[in-house]
């Protein structure tokens, strides 16, 4: 078994964690970790350029090093810990990493937001679970 967890370093993102790697622990499998880079290009002298590119590498990385931490001391017994670095929309990168790993299970946290500030920027858990082909667990 496959357990997919994205973080974006949130608290509640630490708490997916923590309840992803007791899952994975309690049935001996396999935990990936995954942050999605969302990179916004700018278009200059006709070519696309990702300003901030090696902070964002650099954040995600840190991000990606302290979930497995996380995940590592969470864990009752020694499980295997992955880490990825993605890029694009977060939901579909998400999803989609998802089904390319062939992950049986989708962990995320959500903030919480209110229902009007979800209408301006909508929810990353809430389309993962729109578009993931896998049963996805949300965390509050």
């Amino acid at each position: 078994m496959r357990i997919l967890i994205a973080t974006d370093g949130s608290e509640v993102s630490d708490t997916a964690v923590e309840c992803a790697a007791q899952e994975a622990s309690d049935r001996d499998a396999a935990l990936e970790i995954v942050h999605v880079l969302t990179p916004e290009t700018e278009l200059v002298d006709g070519s696309l350029v990702l300003p901030g590119e090696e902070q964002a590498v650099e954040y995600g990385e840190r991000t990606l090093r302290q979930a497995r931490e996380l995940a590592a001391e969470t864990a009752a017994t020694e499980i295997e810990i992955t880490t990825e670095l993605l890029a694009g929309r977060p939901a579909a990168a998400i999803a989609d990493y998802a089904t390319e790993t062939s992950a049986d299970r989708i962990y995320v946290g959500h903030r919480g937001l209110s229902e009007r500030q979800e209408q301006v920027v909508g929810s990353v858990a809430k389309t993962v679970v729109d578009k993931s082909t896998v049963p996805v667990t949300v965390v509050k």
